[in-house]
């Protein structure tokens, strides 16, 4: 797939010396050496305000077997389950990782003096209670608790950041949403800033749901704390989460933003949203890098969420797929070793002085790969309308009608993951195509944006927009897509800064089903892309009434029409980047 051209560019235009310690350390430039070269490895309980015990790993500095003197920064993480990503302790491997748990330079970073906490999740691991929702008010709660007991312990400094990437890292900025006092810095990938804009992307339940439902049977495979040998408490916590509420049945009690769940007694769209505690955050001083991949389907909440917080927040979005930097670790492990120790040791490191958005261009030339930017979209983007013609993409108006119609079909899968890895894909004979030829390199960077004009004959429909990418030798590659259920298509205008891009309400009272030969407007963005189209390719948008990745398509066999007339223009507009722009290595 093209995502792994795109990797391996990366490493032949990534410079040997991104890695080697610099005297003025900037982005992918900081590697000091570590201090400590083994560590320990402890976990215990800690009862939460009601009682509940959350299980808890304690990752510190150990110098001949034995902690280390001294009080550390503590950096911890809301996972399902404490197994550290250093396992039972010991030496730190000649790498200075622990194998491949090495993600985000955090299988490092205790060697850098800095105490690690990984705690299970309420109702989740070697954790009791029950879990309600996801992401609820509860786990909220708890994280404050987490986060001051982790800075009153004895080997703390009191100073503590968290980190997590996509349901972790959507638990960091909930853990924000309550203030702790003694947080100073986040990192957070791949997650929603609103739930019902990531998880249910146009109105659709796609390739999301599959949460972290367990077994009893499988819950008895998580990590014991210290000390149950007989796995007494961890049987005792596992029957306890039996019966906590399945994502996907949440998901699927909840059509409308505004539905009220019975599972979870509220309106859980709202309850478990970042966005629905923004003035919260408004308040909030702590230093936030958001992490984004351009295969990732978060990577746009990402960017609203850096729209809507506090404190010039940092973000970096690379090559990679769901929270899967791969052969990037070092890189991103070395901003988010920057950041920390500007935030918890208070080392100049540049952090807060460089630009806040790192992002790669794919295909773009030698070296020039990485970027920077000061804001998203990028200044000087230049948007251009496509009209979807007859003779395809065309940037005129067609000079006469040129309707296109096809049947939707739901047959055919992508290679690849599924979940939240799972990837879009051409499908031939799904939906229509239109396309023009690439007379010079050309690169798109932002949100391509859909406004499109159809006719059913069914009462709704799932809308897919592709952009696609054309080999001369015909392979299709998919840059980025929109998606949209056409019973949610009136727009209106949301609390939150949405990046100009168009907004769907979604309450129930704004459903429109589809009239059979009455012409609907839908609108809608697709995920942002920095993507450059080589010379001798062709640039192609798709639209299709199905995508693979979703989990309750319409059953009804249905014809879209696609129009194009006088009163009725079927467009796409493309950001074109600006022609200048800041290499982020030289």
């Amino acid at each position: 797939m093209i995502r792994t051209a795109a990797l391996a560019l990366l490493l032949a235009t990534a410079p040997t010396a991104v890695y080697a310690q610099q005297a003025a350390p900037s982005f992918g430039r900081y590697a000091p050496a570590q201090k400590y070269k083994e560590v320990i490895v402890t976990s215990e309980y800690v009862t939460m305000r009601d009682g509940v015990r959350i299980a808890a790993s304690v990752v510190r500095p150990a110098i001949d077997g034995k902690p280390a003197p001294g009080k550390f920064p503590v950096i911890w993480t809301g996972s399902l389950d404490i197994r550290s990503p250093y396992g039972k302790g010991g030496k730190i491997p000649e790498d200075g990782t622990f194998g491949a748990s090495r993600g985000y330079g955090i299988g490092s970073i205790v060697g850098h003096g800095y105490a690690l906490v990984t705690i299970a999740r309420r109702g989740s691991g070697a954790s009791f209670g029950k879990r309600r929702g996801y992401q609820d008010r509860n786990e909220a709660y708890d994280a404050y608790e987490i986060n001051e007991w982790a800075a009153r312990q004895p080997w703390s400094s009191g100073k503590t950041a968290i980190y997590g990437c996509s349901n972790t890292g959507e638990a960091v900025l909930h853990a924000m949403t309550v203030l702790p006092p003694s947080l100073k810095a986040v990192f957070s990938g791949c997650f929603n800033y609103n739930k019902y804009d990531g998880f249910t992307r146009g109105g659709m339940i796609a390739n999301w749901g599959t949460g972290p439902t367990r077994t009893l049977e499988e819950d008895m495979k998580s990590t014991p704390v210290d000390g149950d040998t007989g796995l007494k408490l961890l049987r005792a916590a596992a029957e306890e989460h039996q019966g906590a509420s399945n994502l996907f049945d949440l998901m699927v009690s909840m059509p409308y933003r505004d539905s009220f769940s019975p599972l979870t007694f509220s309106r859980f769209w709202g309850e478990g949203s970042v966005s629905s505690y923004k003035p919260q955050l408004d308040s909030s001083q702590v230093a936030t890098y958001i992490m984004g991949g351009w295969f990732d389907d978060f990577r746009q909440q990402g960017l609203i969420a850096q729209a809507n917080l506090p404190n010039r927040p940092k973000v970096i979005i690379g090559p990679w797929t769901h929270c899967s930097t791969k052969d990037y670790d070092q890189l991103v492990g070395s901003e988010v070793l920057r950041f920390f120790d500007q935030h918890l040791k208070r080392i100049d490191t540049g952090t807060t002085t460089d630009a806040p958005i790192h992002y790669f261009t794919v295909n773009a030339p030698a070296g020039t790969g990485w970027r920077s930017a000061s804001t998203f979209p990028l200044p000087g983007t230049q948007a251009r309308t496509l009209h979807l013609g007859g003779g395809g993409l065309l940037a005129a108006k067609p000079g006469k009608t040129a309707n296109t119609a096809f049947t939707v079909t739901r047959e055919g899968k992508c290679p690849g993951n599924d979940g939240a890895a799972a990837q879009p894909c051409h499908i031939a004979g799904n939906g229509a195509s239109w396309r023009m030829n690439i007379a010079a390199d050309t690169e798109i960077t932002g949100h391509p944006l859909a406004d499109l004009w159809i006719v059913s004959d069914a009462p709704d429909e799932h809308v897919f927009a592709y952009l696609e990418d054309v080999a001369p030798d015909g392979k299709v590659t998919v840059v980025t897509e929109g998606r949209l259920k056409a019973s949610i298509r009136k727009t209106g205008t949301a609390p939150w800064d949405t990046l100009g891009l168009p907004w769907h309400r979604g309450f129930q009272e704004d459903a429109q089903s589809l009239k059979s030969g009455e012409p609907a407007r839908l609108q809608f963005a697709m995920l942002p892309a920095s993507w450059v189209f080589k010379k001798g390719h062709k640039l192609q948008i798709t639209v299709t009434g199905w995508d693979w990745r979703e989990r309750q398509a319409p059953t009804t066999k249905s014809t879209i029409r696609i129009l194009n007339d006088a009163k009725h223009r079927s467009t796409v507009q493309l950001p074109y980047a600006p022609t200048s722009y800041r290499v982020a290595y030289d």
